[in-house]
């Protein structure tokens, strides 16, 4: 029989780890209140601290600020896509244009 993977939420995931950083629980003692790993709440304090810290992670985000930031670098990445679509498709055109006026 497989194990399902368990999932957990951002807000989850951010409180879990506050409970080291803020309230002063042990890793070990916070994960066996909550039933998690203790290897995934490592994860999620790390995170937590590097996000306090002002770095973007690579994964989904646990604070407002950071998932804000994701999501404006995430409209960025699509809209320079977008402008080097339209730069390529006007130069296609105009080669187009230029090749019959001749």
């Amino acid at each position: 029989m497989t194990r399902k993977r368990r999932t957990f939420s951002s807000e989850f995931k951010k409180e879990a780890a506050c409970l080291v950083l803020d309230q002063g629980y042990s890793i070990a003692q916070a994960s066996t209140s909550l039933g998690v790993g203790e290897s995934a709440l490592r994860r999620w304090v790390k995170q937590l601290d590097q996000e306090r810290q002002g770095i973007t992670p690579k994964g989904k985000a646990m604070t407002p600020e950071q998932q804000r930031i994701q999501e404006l670098e995430e409209r960025c990445r699509r809209l320079e896509m977008e402008k080097s679509i339209l730069k390529k498709a006007t130069a296609l055109l105009m080669s187009d244009d230029w090749k019959r006026t001749r």
